[in-house]
């Protein structure tokens, strides 16, 4: 992976963890950097399985693997802040 790759996988990935952020009810008690690592994981898991399932590459914008890449955050967020929760 080049140097262009690095950086844009690091920026969909601040998008994709923030999106998948605002999806999740309440207050969440991650910090920004957990946020921008679930995103760049959800991403990169959500265009695999978009690719899987053949909708990876379309005409115009992929929003079912926007969908995916953003149910997966919400889902990695939600998991990671339910697990940092104080019992």
């Amino acid at each position: 992976m080049e140097i262009g790759g690095i950086i844009s996988a690091i920026v969909i990935g601040i998008v994709i963890g923030v999106l998948g952020r605002l999806v999740v009810p309440g207050r969440q008690r991650i910090g920004v950097l957990w946020t921008i690592l679930v995103g760049i994981v959800a991403a990169l898991i959500g265009s695999a399985i978009a690719a899987a399932i053949g909708v990876a590459d379309t005409k115009g914008v992929d929003w079912i693997e926007w969908l995916i890449q953003i149910g997966l955050a919400a889902l990695g967020v939600a998991a990671l802040d339910r697990a940092k929760a104080p019992r």
